[in-house]
């Protein structure tokens, strides 16, 4: 694969904080941000406590069910932007009741430096929660999460790449989700087509019912598959542990020379039974353990060196 040899300006570690979602439901944590306010606050505390990315969806402040309405995003996006240095990443992957246009509405007018993009369709459920759920706080909530049993998360090859070449313009990169090792070789097929290049992010997503199970073996799997189809050397791997995986496999992703993800998106939990009041909980306590083990923290410019970013002067928050 002809991938030009690119040189690595930091070795330190990003932390990505993935502030709200869209899979969690609020009756799952009074902790997780709803309106507007709430994720602008979570997201500044996230930023102040280390991290340097912050990866953002909008919720509708009357009920806290997932919305791409540009307009509940610019409630908070510009605040934040205006606040912390941090990359603000905007996610595409919405929720898998939006559109294609949907998910992509407000990536299209923000040109963010950074969007999270899926590597493919997939089954992507947490439907088996539904049954431990003995109270809902919304009427939209039950049907929502049980519903996921029938849904799917559509991204064709055709849809990444018309998102890779629409966004290619205005010079926005992407924090690659791989949900399995089939979406590593996907995502090589857009590098060997140049519709992707060096330095890349990718975002190795365990522990989702429908993609690559939360084993230390299937981590390693990954990032082998990675450094064979690309070369360590362009690329950027990090790890996304779902549920009560995050905290140990995100370990593990860092110890195996990756950067990691966190977040209320991805678990509501600090510990075992313990519920995280904040994502800067979360993001303290895996500084906390990174730094016990001599790893760095990138800052936000840093983080914008390693990945090639634009620069915040370049979009349209």
């Amino acid at each position: 694969m002809p991938i030009p040899a690119q040189s690595r300006s930091s070795n330190k570690v990003i932390i990505t904080c993935a502030v709200t979602g869209s899979a969690h439901v609020p009756s799952m944590s009074e902790y997780l941000p709803l309106t507007p306010e709430d994720i602008k606050t979570q997201a500044l505390e996230a930023a102040e406590a280390g991290a340097a990315i912050l990866h953002l969806h909008a919720r509708d402040p009357r009920d806290g069910r997932p919305t791409p309405a540009p307009e509940v995003f610019r409630q908070f996006v510009p605040a934040i932007a205006a606040q912390t240095d941090a990359v603000i990443n905007i996610s595409t992957g919405g929720s898998t009741r939006m559109s294609l246009d949907d998910r992509l509405a407000y990536a299209r007018v923000a040109k963010p430096e950074m969007c999270s993009l899926n590597m493919g369709s997939m089954n992507f459920s947490l439907h088996p929660v539904a049954a431990k759920m003995t109270s809902w706080r919304f009427d939209w909530e039950k049907d929502y999460v049980e519903g996921m049993e029938d849904m799917i998360f559509r991204n064709t090859f055709r849809d990444i790449k018309n998102i890779l070449t629409e966004f290619r313009e205005h010079g926005t990169r992407f924090e690659f989700e791989c949900y399995d090792v089939g979406h590593l070789h996907s995502l090589a097929h857009f590098v060997d087509i140049g519709l992707v290049e060096p330095p890349f992010f990718i975002q190795s997503v365990v522990g989702i019912l429908g993609g690559i199970g939360a084993d230390p073996e299937n981590l390693a799997v990954m990032r082998a598959t990675a450094d064979r189809l690309f070369g360590r050397e362009n690329y950027h791997f990090s790890v996304l542990g779902a549920g009560r995986h995050q905290m140990s496999l995100v370990t593990m992703g860092a110890i195996l020379g990756g950067n990691v993800r966190v977040g209320l998106e991805d678990s509501v939990y600090l510990s075992k039974g313990v519920k995280a009041k904040s994502n800067a909980e979360q993001v303290r306590k895996i500084r906390r353990i990174l730094e016990e083990l001599s790893f760095e923290i990138a800052t936000p410019a840093e983080a914008r060196a390693m990945l090639g970013l634009k620069g915040r002067d370049n979009v349209s928050l």
